[in-house]
């Protein structure tokens, strides 16, 4: 007879862990945050960091590879005197091109006067058996300085033996303001409309004068009085030229 031994029961097992409160895991929420946080703001610093330290190596090479004196000082030395031998020539050749610049405008100012001179002989030589007073140049050409204008006139007597000429000068401006013209006498500097001139054989004037703001100034009258006579004995008109 077989005796059947007892059999043990398997008890399961219970593991006790503690219960966490929502306050815990809001608490790690937060230092979860905050750590990603710190690491974002870490790589930036690092990352700024390192931009800023490029760009001082660009600046100083930059700086370094424009110095004659330092780059003097590398390896590089034939480098560098072939540089500056062509800066010189560059340097040298700019001079060269703004002294040709200067004397070809002296020449053509030059050439400007005797062609003036020239003009000038010619109309006296064809009016050279006329005797009388003619206007050789009147002419009236705006400024850089907006509202202001700038008349320069010219007389000659011509003649085999002329008299010495006394008489004097007035001015009329013809300006234009919205659309109506309306003519304004000129004065010298004694505010007087009066030109005193005196010459035997050649007068020239040349005076400026400012038109009020949005005012434009259609043309110029001149007329030349013998001394004595209220009667002009020559009018002369022109518009401004560009």
């Amino acid at each position: 007879m077989h005796t059947i031994p007892p059999q043990k029961t398997k008890i399961p097992r219970v593991a006790v862990r503690p219960l966490r409160s929502w306050q815990f895991y809001l608490l790690a929420g937060i230092a979860c945050c905050l750590l990603i946080i710190l690491l974002s703001w870490v790589m930036y610093e690092a990352g700024k960091r390192s931009e800023n330290t490029f760009n001082d190596v660009i600046e100083e090479n930059f700086s370094y590879s424009f110095d004659p004196g330092i780059c003097r000082q590398t390896k590089k030395r034939q480098l560098c005197s072939q540089i500056g031998d062509l800066a010189q020539q560059l340097q040298i050749g700019n001079t060269a091109n703004q002294n040709l610049a200067e004397q070809v405008k002296s020449l053509a100012q030059e050439n400007d006067h005797l062609k003036e001179k020239l003009a000038f002989f010619q109309h006296l030589v064809s009016n050279n058996a006329k005797s009388g007073i003619s206007v050789y140049q009147f002419s009236l050409k705006e400024t850089e300085i907006s509202g202001k204008y700038r008349y320069a006139l010219t007389l000659i007597q011509s003649g085999e033996r002329p008299n010495e000429f006394k008489g004097s000068l007035k001015f009329q401006i013809k300006l234009s303001q919205n659309g109506q013209s309306k003519l304004i006498p000129l004065v010298n500097k004694n505010s007087h409309r009066n030109f005193p001139v005196e010459f035997k054989f050649l007068h020239r004037l040349e005076e400026s004068f400012i038109v009020p703001p949005d005012t434009s100034v259609e043309n110029i009258q001149v007329e030349v009085f013998r001394e004595g006579n209220n009667k002009a004995i020559l009018t002369e008109t022109v518009s401004p030229v560009l």
